[in-house]
């Protein structure tokens, strides 16, 4: 291909994966819709837990993934996790239920409950990249929740009171009746 006046040769294979990877960034943990996800609790694709006393067994599968390497778009921990992927992951793990891979589609899937509500298993959210229910995270008691951050490379455990967090908590959600 011929340069052009500028005299920069515009290969798309050479740039193409920069692009990629910079759309990837955009896009974060998931994209959201323009608005706050409302539940439609009458909906049949409200989600629930089959059983209450599965809570527990998300909060301890959760925390079996501590240290798994951070990954965008990553749904399971041999590739890495990000926050939707590693919440999609242990939901369908513990109880065969299959989540969206998108933060704020799980939002709009789940019962929202007030904070002094959320109980080990439930989510918890928070608008991270200036949008709503941009990261997400499992409750797993004492103000703790286990996350894929990004920043961390690997899933950990953050308290919900932490400046970052307090700040930018956006609501809880619960997938129990």
């Amino acid at each position: 291909m011929a340069p052009s006046r500028s005299g920069w040769s515009p290969d798309v294979r050479a740039w193409h994966p920069a692009l990629l990877l910079a759309a990837l960034m955009l896009a974060a943990c998931s994209s959201s819709p323009s608005r706050t996800p409302q539940p439609d609790q009458n909906n049949p694709a409200f989600v629930r837990l089959p059983d209450a006393s599965l809570a527990n067994d998300v909060v301890v599968f959760a925390l079996g993934l501590v240290d798994t390497g951070y990954r965008f778009g990553g749904r399971n921990p041999e590739a890495g996790l990000d926050c939707s992927g590693m919440v999609s992951y242990v939901m369908e793990q513990v109880a065969g239920v299959k989540l969206p891979h998108n933060a704020a589609q799980i939002a709009a899937r789940a019962r929202p409950i007030e904070r002094n509500q959320i109980r080990p298993g439930d989510l918890v959210f928070f608008n991270t990249m200036k949008r709503p229910f941009s990261h997400m995270g499992i409750y797993i008691g004492e103000g703790r929740f286990v996350h894929a951050p990004s920043t961390s490379g690997a899933v950990r455990i953050e308290r919900l009171d932490t400046a970052y967090f307090a700040q930018r908590f956006e609501g809880a959600r619960t997938l129990l009746d």
